[in-house]
């Protein structure tokens, strides 16, 4: 697991970086985001995908850790992120308006394909090996890309 960690170190490096630089920009727009129903919500799955892979890095760089311990934390925490996930984008998809929906169903897709491979790869770790890692990498390879995806709405898009 150790042959990757700079990866991992990479990793939980730029998502702190991007944690902070959203968190300022949220908060320098942040009276145009609560104007819209479903941005406040954007704003938090940005930040909550940027500190899981912090987190989820930061339990790869632990030393001395066994594939089973790290798939059982990865499984658990993975349902947790995608419990919260999920429910949130749901109670959105409801509250959208029909004709931004077919828009909502490709962000709640990015959603789901952010989260689900740290479910995947922690199963993957737990029964069958370090190759679940894989998993992990386009998780976080996602959730960088969803993120900075939401960023860019809340940060540019919304001031035009």
């Amino acid at each position: 697991m150790y042959e990757c960690s700079n990866f991992y170190n990479a990793s939980a490096s730029a998502s702190a970086a991007l944690t902070g630089l959203i968190f300022i920009g949220i908060s320098i727009n942040l009276e145009k985001i609560l104007q819209h129903s479903s941005l406040p919500t954007r704003a938090s799955f940005s930040l909550l995908l940027l500190i899981s892979i912090l987190i989820f890095s930061l339990i790869l760089l632990i030393p001395k850790q066994t594939p089973k311990l790290i798939g059982f934390l990865f499984t658990f925490l993975g349902f947790i992120l995608w419990a919260i996930i999920t429910k949130a984008d749901l109670k959105i998809h409801i509250e959208t308006n029909p004709e931004y929906k077919r828009l909502f169903l490709m962000n709640l897709f990015f959603d789901q394909l952010a989260v689900l491979p740290y479910i995947i790869g922690g199963i993957y770790i737990l029964f069958l090996g370090q190759t679940g890692l894989y998993f992990i990498a386009f998780a976080f390879i996602v959730s960088f890309i969803k993120s900075v995806s939401d960023a860019w709405v809340l940060l540019i898009e919304i001031l035009r």
